[in-house]
């Protein structure tokens, strides 16, 4: 049975999968603590996410992970929905990404019913202690994408 927690404690011991959306550490212990953590389990762990508060009626999707053996069976596409979900209810009135140029991903958050709003450029080369390669392209700027909540 699929169930979506929230991870008050020990958030961690999330960081093997954590680190599958986001490749440095250091990266995710800075908004891991002021984030809230959502972990899916199917029954076993299958993804995670972790939304920050960014004022003024926006809340970011930081990171978004599935194991990647149990990728392409809905479970992002779960979480995001659950996030955008919980967000609207709670009063946010948009969410925001951000990521790399990579077109899988981009369609991915497209589906999702994100649109590009802009880029940070050289956001990974500058941030970064080591090239990020998805899908064999070297990721340099940062995608901003956004989508509106209705409540």
């Amino acid at each position: 049975m699929m169930e979506i927690r929230e991870i008050l404690e020990n958030k961690t011991e999330f960081l093997p999968l954590l680190l599958v959306g986001d490749e440095q550490q250091e990266m995710i212990l800075r908004y891991l603590s002021r984030g809230r953590l959502f972990a899916l389990y199917d029954p076993q762990l299958c993804a995670v996410g972790v939304i920050t508060d960014e004022g003024d009626g926006c809340c970011e999707l930081k990171n978004l992970a599935v194991d990647p053996a149990r990728r392409r069976r809905g479970y992002g596409r779960r979480m995001v929905g659950f996030i955008a979900s919980l967000a609207a209810r709670q009063g946010y009135r948009m969410l925001r990404v951000g990521t790399g140029e990579n077109p899988s991903t981009l369609r991915f958050y497209a589906h999702c019913g994100f649109r590009p709003v802009g880029r940070i450029p050289d956001f990974f080369t500058r941030n970064y202690d080591h090239p990020i390669v998805e899908e064999g392209i070297l990721l340099r700027d940062m995608i901003l994408l956004e989508q509106e909540l209705r409540s």
